[in-house]
């Protein structure tokens, strides 16, 4: 399973990477700079073969690709040389007007976000179920303990909280979405209790292992089951069993059961009902690699469709969910600096491809449609999340290349070889250092797994 996952990931990561470099590529024949190679996958190429004057090339490691275009080292050959300046020639990169240049940097990030936009959009266009929770809530503090927002500001287990910001939130992961992307923000909630709707304010927390914000809250579930497997088939339960107690102490809700074990117990005396009728059992749970409990017990969602929208509303629609990803994404990056587990935080190229292909399969378990659907979702937020890296300012990447070239207009003549020299040196050490930690970060979440 773990190579299955690596492969879908590597594909899902190729489609996202040849998506960038074909923006780079059109953009460069559409300004008349030529290209000498485009290629999917770095390392020696195990196909070419030249057309029209470029060689299209697939390389042997699958994960990314580059389009070379004529002259894009121009810049070292001068320096050696001890030129002042680089040759202009507007067929090659560096020689080319800087405008050119500019439109060819910026095409990579922008075919991403155009990739994100089409695809949301066939998406919203054929329509899709989602599977959510209830918004009922529960505090964490009643397992854990602790005291979290979700206390302060006067949130009670049992409350619904139907409106976030004026925004109504009909199903928890609308809570979860409008809290994780607000941390150290005040946010207004609606929320029904007893019958009452009542105006609270909340300021979620900054999780630093993640980068979202939190108030300390779970979702309800009723301890009915909907499906059993494994520990729980083979102590009798059943789909529409209710447990009412487990070693004694009364469950209302399954989130409960988190306390439950938390000392990783070797059984369970579990009291539940069945037509109108008490029952007990002795469940065995069976204990994953990690510690984590599996007991085979599966609880009811709730489940609703988004309709299809005509291609105008679902254009309009893949937009709007880019943009929304689009400010989040830019959002995050200033998180980096309020002092969040970078180790956690931070993905490099091992643990997004082993994401990919986690969500591929697990996608593909429920459905081939379910499969496709969170695969072009998460590549969506890779593609969007690539755009807003590509575009910082920092040397090597697009960005810090567009800040080169507006500097060399507004000067109105080319910078010096050795300068553009030295900014690439520095973007290379820059991006060396983060790619090192990126995968010592991967590692370790391989390891945690």
């Amino acid at each position: 399973m773990f190579v299955v996952k690596i492969v879908l990931g590597l594909a899902g990561l190729g489609v996202v990477v040849f998506v960038h470099e074909l923006g780079h590529f059109l953009a460069a024949r559409l300004v008349g700079i030529d290209v000498e190679a485009f290629s999917i996958g770095w390392g020696k190429p195990i196909l070419k073969k030249k057309i029209r004057g470029v060689e299209y090339r697939l390389g042997m490691f699958p994960l990314g690709g580059y389009c070379k275009m004529r002259g894009d080292n121009e810049f070292q050959e001068a320096w050696e040389n001890r030129k002042n300046a680089v040759a202009p020639d507007p067929a090659t990169f560096l020689g080319a007007p800087p405008f050119r240049r500019i439109i060819v940097a910026f095409a990579g990030p922008l075919f991403n976000l155009i990739f994100a936009v089409l695809v949301l959009s066939v998406i919203w266009g054929f329509g899709f179920d989602v599977n959510t929770l209830d918004n009922r809530i529960i505090l964490a503090s009643e397992i854990s303990g602790e005291d979290y927002p979700a206390d302060e500001a006067g949130l009670k287990t049992g409350d619904r909280i139907i409106g976030i910001n004026g925004k109504k939130t009909p199903y928890y992961h609308d809570v979860q979405e409008n809290i994780a992307v607000n941390p150290e923000k005040n946010l207004s909630l609606s929320v029904e209790r007893d019958g009452a709707v009542l105006d609270l304010e909340v300021r979620p927390s900054l999780d630093k292992s993640s980068g979202a914000g939190k108030i300390g809250v779970y979702f309800w579930t009723d301890p009915v089951i909907s499906s059993v497997s494994g520990p729980a088939a083979a102590a009798g339960l059943r789909a529409g069993d209710r447990i009412l107690r487990i070693n004694g102490e009364e469950l209302s809700y399954t989130v409960g059961m988190l306390k439950m074990l938390e000392h990783n117990p070797h059984e369970l005396a579990v009291e539940y009902e069945r037509n109108g009728r008490s029952e007990r059992t002795i469940l065995i749970p069976a204990y994953t690699e990690n510690g984590g409990a599996d007991l085979g017990i599966s609880y009811g969602i709730v489940q609703y469709r988004n309709p299809p929208l005509n291609p105008f509303a679902a254009l309009a629609r893949g937009t709007q969910e880019t943009w929304k990803t689009f400010v989040v994404s830019l959002r995050s990056l200033a998180l980096l600096f309020k002092g969040i587990d970078l180790t956690q935080a931070v993905s490099g190229p091992v643990r997004i491809t082993y994401m990919a292909g986690d969500i591929a399969t697990e996608g593909f378990g429920e459905s081939f449609v379910t499969g496709i659907r969170s695969m072009a979702n998460f590549l969506c937020l890779i593609s969007i999340a690539l755009c807003v890296m590509n575009l910082l300012p920092l040397p090597v990447l697009d960005g810090g290349l567009i800040i080169l070239f507006l500097i060399e207009a507004a000067c109105r003549k080319p910078l010096h070889p050795r300068v553009i020299s030295a900014f690439q040196t520095v973007g290379v050490v820059l991006i060396f250092g983060l790619m090192i930690f990126a995968v010592f970060g991967d590692i370790m979440y391989l390891v945690r797994r």
